[in-house]
């Protein structure tokens, strides 16, 4: 077992386990911590905790102390110099006339890297640029591509529920949608309907599939003949969340709803009167 904290450095951004050291942290701190790309400033969400090996990337990197108001300012400082950064990376972009749309700029907090988020549709020759950008900001400089889901979960915004972008406000991670779950769900199918401000579709599609996966093994199939208290019928509807069916009764030519408990019920019933 080894004793951990969880630390985000980006409000919707993934959960990183650290180890706490001797030093008396509490959920919520403000921390400065080593990794692997330098010295940098985080929030911890996770309060110490004992997790098991498997749960863990070895070896831990240490939380240096607990951050205080001048930390609090260096991050103010880089802030203001990463949109300063973005203006002037864009106008190098313009210069070199490169395909490719820079989204975000970020410096570690020890000032010793400048991040550049930028998407495109193919591979960007900017070896050049990156040299115009060395010479100006005297620092390593990385130019990272990212993908739409990133791009809109770095500029947030608003999403058909008419609620903040679900991946720029709480989900760390991305996890895969398909178009299946739409089906499961009796969604439309319509494109504009289930995707995104990032134009794929959306993360939500993901929140309710398990419950319908589960409820959909309990359930029979449209068009199975099923018993039930009025008699033998086909199932012709289904309200998945709700464990409704909807059964055309043949000898009584009409449409009952029926619960899965009474379906289930039914079925117990025919099953002892068989034996």
């Amino acid at each position: 077992m080894y004793d951990v904290v969880g630390i985000r450095f980006k409000k919707a951004g993934k959960i990183y386990y650290f180890d706490p050291s001797d030093i008396l942290i509490e959920k919520g701190n403000y921390v400065i911590v080593e990794t692997v790309r330098g010295v940098e400033y985080g929030k911890v969400v996770i309060a110490p905790k004992k997790v098991n090996e498997n749960d863990v990337v070895l070896p831990l990197k240490k939380v240096l102390r607990i951050a205080d108001q001048k930390d609090q300012m260096i991050v103010d400082e880089n802030r203001s110099a990463a949109k300063e950064a973005y203006e002037v990376c864009c106008e190098k972009v313009s210069l070199h006339d490169l395909d490719m749309k820079l989204v975000d700029v970020e410096y570690t907090f020890d000032r010793n890297k400048v991040i550049f988020y930028f998407t495109a549709d193919g591979r960007v020759d900017f070896r050049e640029l990156v040299k115009d950008l060395a010479s100006i900001f005297r620092t390593r400089i990385e130019l990272r591509q990212i993908g739409v889901r990133d791009e809109a979960k770095m500029l947030g915004g608003i999403g058909p529920c008419g609620r903040m972008l679900c991946c720029s406000t709480f989900l760390g991670d991305f996890e895969p949608v398909s178009i299946k779950m739409a089906k499961d769900q009796n969604l439309s199918l319509n494109p504009t309907k289930i995707s995104g401000l990032c134009g794929r579709l959306m993360c939500c599609l993901k929140y309710e599939n398990d419950e319908y996966e589960s409820a959909k093994e309990q359930l029979p199939d449209l068009g199975e003949w099923i018993n039930t208290p009025d008699g033998r019928g086909k199932v012709v509807g289904l309200n998945i969340l709700e464990r409704l069916l909807q059964v055309e009764i043949s000898e009584q030519e009409r449409v009952l709803e029926y619960t899965l408990e009474e379906i289930l019920q039914e079925d117990a019933v025919s099953v002892q009167s068989t034996d």
